[in-house]
Formats: structure tokens, sequence, C-alpha cells
């Protein structure tokens, strides 16, 4: 069963994010102008460069001109299975589509964002098979793959300021042909010339797009490429140049790099549980046991636009992506929700006093001491306390504390849990440092 699905953003760059149904669509607006790009990721569940690049997009670019629309994972349930498409292939869905489908009202939504008035173009993420190559140079590399294109449905759209969808495309092959990683890796324009010569074409959502006078492109990075990071570096390559024909000003957080990407996909962002508890997801363990959470209706929010939590069994399973980042294993209570307006906690951290808020993360290099409040119990998980009920006012080392309960794989992050008559208030995190950090 899958469970609330949260969109929860901590960015310098602000966008709003509004829902067609159950379709995550993040705008990215500017009053000077109606033009807008829509990126689509996700539509096949197990091509991660798509969907990848799509979230990275939502979370470390700012828009200063015209419009920028995504919709990261259009395609949820299958990303969670890394499968093309557990109710069938989505993308050849769009022309007609029975009533009974699973994937119908999916499909009826994107149909309902692609037909917005002002969107201008539309671009669909995807991973293919192989190197494209004109002609036939084996296994790999032949008319018949699909990776490294830019695949259009025709060559033009009439009366549309982006309607010269050949001459797109052949510009952003060659602005991408400049900045290879490797040399293979070239970029080529596929023509499927959908209307006359690919009857399964014509169920896609690109042809859906062109026949309701919407510019449209597939961008295809290789399966074949060796990283994910190679395959979102494609992506978000293209998407620039797209902004750059459409006259869309953006600065992104980073240098776009394949070594950059690799970082930024391997920090998953936090997970926001009931507004009172907020985990890292990067370097966290497999596993976390007692999380306090409420028996039903829990709100889990994320940072990363790809985060999902799935029940399976009696645990909830974080995912980002198609990646399983750790698995929940809960212990319930009731929630004292005025604690979250009630003023936070003293805590002594290396012989200096300070005052936090509830759900705060310190950082410690010696020892930590939470002062005694009235009416209030600590629970300091994963210390080796002897017979002690509550655990405040005790100045607490590392090597105090069992490693196994730990939240991260280093050991160094821990859990300060504060109760009130039994109910649970919050949770916050210590960090130790280690001799290197200041």
């Amino acid at each position: 069963m899958k469970l609330f699905l949260g969109k929860f953003f901590l960015f310098l760059n602000l966008f709003f994010v509004s829902l067609f149904g159950d379709t995550q669509l993040i705008k990215k607006e500017n009053s000077d102008s109606n033009t807008t790009l829509l990126v689509i990721g996700g539509i096949h569940g197990d091509e991660p460069g798509g969907y990848f690049a799509a979230s990275i997009l939502a979370t470390h670019y700012k828009i200063h001109s015209k419009n920028l629309w995504i919709v990261p994972n259009l395609n949820q349930e299958s990303i969670l299975k890394n499968s093309r498409g557990i109710h069938g292939d989505m993308n050849r869905k769009f022309s007609q589509l029975a009533h009974n489908d699973k994937d119908k009202e999916t499909v009826e939504e994107i149909k309902k964002i692609i037909t917005q008035q002002n969107v201008s173009l539309v671009l669909n993420l995807h991973d293919g098979n192989g190197f494209y190559r004109k002609t036939d140079k084996g296994n790999i590399f032949n008319p018949n793959a699909w990776g490294q294109t830019c695949v259009i449905d025709q060559c033009n759209l009439s009366n549309q300021p982006f309607g010269d969808l050949n001459k797109i495309a052949a510009d952003i092959k060659e602005r991408i042909n400049q900045k290879l990683i490797e040399e293979h890796h070239t970029f080529d324009v596929k023509n499927t010339n959908t209307k006359f010569d690919d009857e399964a074409m014509q169920l896609s959502l690109t042809y859906f797009a062109v026949t309701n006078n919407k510019p449209a492109f597939a961008i295809e990075s290789s399966k074949n490429l060796p990283s994910l990071s190679q395959k979102v570096f494609y992506h978000l390559l293209a998407i620039e140049e797209f902004m750059n024909i459409m006259d869309i000003s953006f600065e992104r957080t980073f240098e776009l790099s394949e070594q950059n990407l690799v970082t930024i996909l391997d920090n998953y962002g936090n997970l926001n549980i009931n507004n009172n508890i907020f985990i890292d997801l990067t370097n966290i363990k497999k596993f976390l046991s007692f999380i306090p959470i409420k028996s039903e209706s829990n709100a889990f929010k994320f940072s990363n636009p790809l985060g999902s939590v799935v029940r399976e069994g009696q645990n909830f399973v974080v995912y980002i992506g198609n990646k399983k980042v750790t698995t929940l294993s809960p212990q319930y209570f009731e929630m004292l929700e005025p604690c979250k307006k009630e003023k936070g906690f003293d805590v002594v951290i290396d012989g200096k006093k300070f005052s936090l808020d509830y759900a705060s993360d310190f950082f410690v290099h010696d020892d930590f001491n939470i002062t005694r409040k009235d009416g209030y119990r600590v629970n300091v998980i994963g210390y080796k306390a002897t017979g002690q009920v509550e655990e405040s006012g005790i100045a607490i080392k590392l090597q105090d504390f069992d490693r196994r309960f730990s939240m991260d794989v280093d050991g160094l992050v821990y859990r300060v849990e504060f109760y009130k008559n039994d109910e649970f208030c919050s949770m916050s995190k210590v960090h130790f440092r280690q001799d290197n950090e200041k």
C-alpha cells in the first residue's frame, strides 16, 4: 500500500508545487512571459536518467525569466518497482485507453497539463537502448537504437514559435556534441515520421502533444552509458540547450559535470515526519528501529521530489526514485501537538549553554548535557544508561553510546527524544564531530 507522498522543499529558489490529481507538477514561473517549457520524467519507471534529471532540475535550478514546469515522476508506481510499466507501457496510452486501465487517471492528468494554453514546448525524458547511428555498426550502434537521440515525430508544426522541430533538434544535437564526456556518446536526430511510418509512436505522449499543436521532443540518453550520473548529465545538457533556444534565463547551484552529479545523486535530502521528526537521508543506515509515529494519518514530506514511503508489512520503507534508502520500524505514540508551540530545551554543549528548538540538530565535540525540564522526559537512544528512566542532567560522550543505535553509517549521529506525560513531543539529533571538524 502506498502512503502519503509528501512534497516539502527547502531550497534557495522558490517554486510552486501543485497537484493534478496525484500528478506532481512543479512550477518555476516569472511574470515576464507566458512562454513555458514543460519537462516530464518517469513515464517509464526503469529509465532513471530521465526522472533523476528532472528532480535535479526542480531542486538545483533557478529560473530568472519565462517559465519552467516539471513533472519529475509521472509513473511513480513503476519507478518504485524499477519497471517500464507495471500496468503496461504508459507511453502507448495517449490515443485510446480502456476505462478501467489503471494508468487512465495519470494519463488524463498529464494530457490536461500538456494542453494548458501557456505550455510552449514539451520534453519527455527517456533512457533508450544502445547508441543511435544512421548506418548499422553492430548490436549497440545501429539505426534501431534509441540512445543518445533527440526524437521528433515530424519535421514541422505550423503556426508555433517553436514549430520547426527538425531545425531545433538539429541545433540541440550540435550543441550537445560539443560537450561530450566520451567521443562515442554523440547525439543525433531521430525522426520517427510517426503519422505515416510508426503506429506504435502514434500512441505516445509526444505525438499526442504535436497533434494538439504543442511542439514536443523526446530526449533519450543511452541505457548503455556506464553510470546514472552520465545519463543525468546528458539529460540536463539537453534541457539547458532547450532553455537557451527558448531564451529561458536560468542558473544552477553547481557546475555541470559528471563528478558533481555523482555527489548530488548521492544526497537524498531530508524527510520530515509529522513536523516533529527530521531525518537526513544521506549516509543513513539501512534500518532504523522504534521510530515514534502515529498509528495512522502520518505526514511524510521530502525535500527530494522523488521521495516516497511505502508500507511493507509492519515497516515503512523510504525510497528516493527507485532507490530503497532506509526502512523505518515504527513505535506508535500519541503525539503532543502543543509541544511545537512551546519553548525548546536548554543543553550544555562542550561546556557552553545553548537554547535550542525542538526537532533541531546540534553538534558536539566532547559531550552534551540536556537540562532538566519539569514535566518532560528525555530518552537518548543508544545511551548505555544503567537503571535510569530519565536521561537529562547527564553529561554524555560519544563513547557512552552503543553504535548499533546510530542513525548514520559512521556511528556519529544519535536520536534525542522528548516526551511529556508519555506522549511523544519531538526528536532532535546530536551529531558528534570528528577531530578534524570545526
